[in-house]
Formats: structure tokens, C-alpha cells, sequence
């Protein structure tokens, strides 16, 4: 699978949360819960992807280009999320 994203927007993540884009791909290779974002018109197709990076469950949102998938965002799961998919990520 391929990832793509912006560089300024993966710096701006990886200073404020301390995610990077770049490993958006390791948690789409593991175990995943993937949903379509339908909350508003985006204007193009939005997925919010929940799995693991180095044990912690984060939530990645892309949307897909081709045959790659463009990040949008990426941040740490809440406490809900966490209780709500960490028994099924395992």
C-alpha cells in the first residue's frame, strides 16, 4: 500500500502530537477497524482508520487517491475509542 501525504501538514502533526505520517502504513498493515467519515460532505470519500502503533491505539483518517491512500490526519485514540476498540484491535 502506498501513503501519501503533505509535508507541512505531517511536520505540524509530528511536533503538536508527536504522530507521524510516515507510519500511517504500519498501522494499516496491522489489524484495523476502518469506517467511512459520512458526518459531513468532505467532498471526496473519508475513512477513519483505528489500529495500533507501537502499542497504542491511534486514529488515522484518509481519504484515497488511486491506488494510495492520501493522510489527512492522525492522533491518538480517546478513552472512549480506546474502550471500544482496543478488545477487538487485541
Amino acid at each position: 500500500m502506498t501513503i501519501t501525504y503533505d509535508i507541512a501538514k505531517r511536520d505540524e502533526t509530528l511536533a503538536d502530537r508527536g504522530l507521524d505520517f510516515a507510519h500511517a502504513e504500519a498501522v494499516c498493515a496491522g489489524r484495523t477497524l476502518t469506517h467511512a467519515d459520512v458526518r459531513l460532505d468532505y467532498g471526496e470519500a473519508s475513512f477513519v482508520t483505528a489500529g495500533r502503533l507501537r502499542g497504542r491505539i491511534v486514529m488515522v483518517v484518509w481519504t484515497p487517491r488511486g491506488t494510495a491512500r492520501r493522510i489527512i490526519s492522525m492522533r491518538q485514540a480517546n478513552e472512549r475509542e480506546i474502550k471500544e476498540f482496543g478488545p477487538i484491535l487485541g
